[in-house]
């Protein structure tokens, strides 16, 4: 049975690195500094022409990436914290001194998740005034 499942990863293998042509483009250093001044310049001419970066559309992805990280958040946290709950009061005497050895890692760890967050959305509040 070993040798079957043997022959079939060894022909999985062969198919693939036969099957997996990649193309490797080699460049000069003067290709990649030319590439890399090219793309500065586009940043420049965006920068000062009608492009750039557009602030409403970065504030309105920052928000949700907050509001979506924070929800994720809360929710863990209520999973987490109502299974400790539960499992503390179904324990035995030495359990319960377990699960709270592991409820004071976990009241520590929300306080750094939202910390977290409080602290993102000052800083956010701050420089929004700049």
């Amino acid at each position: 049975m070993r040798k079957i499942i043997a022959g079939i990863l060894v022909l999985i293998m062969s198919v693939c690195m036969i099957s997996n042509f990649n193309l490797v483009y080699a460049s000069t250093v003067d290709d990649v500094f030319g590439d890399a001044d090219e793309f500065i310049n586009q940043g420049e001419q965006q920068q000062n022409g009608t492009g750039g970066i557009n602030e409403e559309i970065l504030g309105d992805t920052t928000n949700f990436l907050y509001n979506l990280l924070l929800a994720i958040g809360i929710v863990v946290a209520v999973i987490v914290g109502s299974i400790l709950g539960i499992k503390y009061m179904m324990g035995s005497v030495e359990e319960k001194a377990e699960y709270k050895q592991t409820l004071l890692a976990y009241l520590i760890s929300c306080a750094v998740v939202f910390g977290a967050f409080g602290i993102w959305k000052l800083v956010i509040n701050i420089l929004s005034g700049v």
